[in-house]
């Protein structure tokens, strides 16, 4: 065996270890950044999918409770029991509770200013932007890290390419084994870079459409919920059969 044949053998076979251990300080902190991003990414996906699964279960056994109920009364007591735990239990409780207290002190102060009816159409509007803010909290790290992790992949690669192909150019050797070995690892950052986007784009996506469903449930339920403490029945009540019996509005305190 000779010299030649000897020392291809002890080379370091390429690879993702072999990369890392070739990378200089750039390298090494476009991958950390490429870390950390994934770990944010997949903390955000978790955390919200629970809280998306807890919400909708939540929000489900609210809204059976809700409209089969016999009056707001029997709501209030409900919420008074087991609080606020979803959007729609938040919205009634807030709603509910603007209309007890407008009731009872009338307009004491510039933020209760008008009837009734403005206090809880402010009061609810309130609310539903309360709700889609928290509903939309985490989503713009999600879409950041989808839209620049390949960038920052590619940051590497180029990065990695160039280093290769200088000492590529300074040891002499133009063979295709000496460089498609160290322009291939290069390009694992790539790789990484959309292994940490692709997962963050789907479920920003994902997240993004069912806030936009629920938005729309909250908005038609904040409508009904308004016309049952200011009319004391949902639209269209008066063209209901006579066995659907309106919600009775809530007596104040």
């Amino acid at each position: 065996m000779d010299a030649t044949a000897i020392a291809a053998a002890a080379a370091p076979a390429p690879g993702f270890g072999h990369f890392i251990a070739q990378s200089d300080a750039v390298g090494k902190f476009l991958l950390g950044v490429l870390v950390v991003m994934s770990i944010a990414s997949w903390g955000l996906i978790l955390a919200k999918g629970v809280t998306q699964f807890l919400r909708g279960k939540r929000s489900m056994t609210f809204l059976d409770f809700f409209w089969n109920a016999r009056s707001l009364d029997a709501v209030q007591a409900e919420l008074n029991t087991h609080g606020a735990r979803d959007p729609f239990s938040h919205l009634s409780a807030h709603a509910l509770h603007a209309q007890a207290h407008h009731a009872r002190y009338g307009a004491a102060k510039l933020s209760e200013a008008g009837t009734a009816n403005d206090f809880i159409t402010r009061t609810i509007k309130k609310v539903l932007d309360e709700e889609t803010t928290q509903l939309e909290s985490g989503l713009t790290t999600l879409a950041t890290i989808g839209a620049t992790a390949p960038f920052v992949g590619l940051f590497g690669t180029v990065w990695g390419v160039y280093h290769a192909l200088l000492a590529i150019g300074m040891s002499g050797a133009g063979t295709l084994d000496k460089v498609a070995g160290p322009v291939g690892e290069a390009l694992i950052m790539t790789g990484i870079g959309l292994a940490v986007a692709i997962p963050a784009v789907i479920a920003y996506n994902a997240f993004t459409r069912s806030n936009r469903v629920l938005s729309a449930r909250l908005d038609a339920f904040a409508y009904e919920l308004h016309s049952f403490l200011t009319l004391g029945e949902a639209p269209g009540a008066g063209v209901q059969t006579a066995t659907v019996r309106p919600l009775k509005p809530a007596t104040a305190n």
